[in-house]
């Protein structure tokens, strides 16, 4: 199967490219530049797709940012949330319809190139928080998506049963360079240790008994 991989650089897009890999998959990946607080995952996606060889693109769409006020991963003037996931932290961090851009975006490149899927790395914990990583969502883009072109393209989300813990687990048996990978929301020399999605990440490398190799801020 050929397909291309929306691609953050991040710890669950970066097991995700990894896994179809392994699966025999032909693989291209994208990122955006969507005006994010940083460019931190960008430079990440960069650099683990140079030592992978394969085709990866960055689109510039840097000019949305300025549309998508109230998200502190756009929007200089709001703080990043220094705590766990909760209903107010969580409404800070989420970027409307981020996903539904992405993945758009690697449907026109798998389909001018003649391939038959796209894939995220939307997973088990993400539906309880993101409105575009719910189940219902993704099922709703799939019949979009064949409604959009004359030929059927796939839409692959095989981490969607799966908890962070055990993507975490499933990139170590698969070899993931995950001191290459970038989660945090700020675009420091490391990470914060205390946004939620640090605090999601080093929970998940301790249920599964693992160290995170990424560089941390002394806490």
């Amino acid at each position: 199967m050929k397909t291309v991989v929306c691609f953050s650089g991040g710890m669950d897009s970066t097991v995700l490219l990894y896994h179809l890999i392994a699966g025999g998959h032909s693989v291209k990946a994208i990122s955006v530049d969507y005006g994010q607080r940083h460019r931190k995952e960008l430079e990440s996606a960069k650099s683990i797709s140079q030592s992978l060889k394969i085709d990866h693109r960055i689109l510039d769409l840097a000019g949305v940012g300025t549309l998508l006020k109230g998200s502190a991963l756009t929007d200089r003037s709001v703080t990043v949330p220094r705590a766990e996931y909760d209903e107010q932290s969580l409404k800070v961090t989420v970027v409307p319809n981020r996903n539904m851009i992405f993945l758009s975006i690697a449907a026109s490149w798998a389909l001018s190139s003649g391939w038959d899927s796209i894939a995220i790395a939307s997973h088990g914990g993400d539906r309880a928080l993101y409105p575009d990583c719910r189940s219902e969502f993704l099922d709703a883009m799939r019949k979009a998506l064949n409604l959009s072109d004359w030929n059927n393209l796939e839409l692959l989300s095989p981490f969607t049963g799966l908890s962070k813990a055990e993507i975490c687990k499933l990139g170590s048996e698969l070899g993931v360079p995950f001191e290459k990978t970038w989660s945090c929301y700020e675009g420091g020399p490391a990470h914060c240790g205390s946004c939620g999605t640090c605090r999601e990440r080093r929970s998940a490398f301790k249920e599964c008994g693992l160290l995170d190799p990424a560089p941390y801020h002394k806490m």
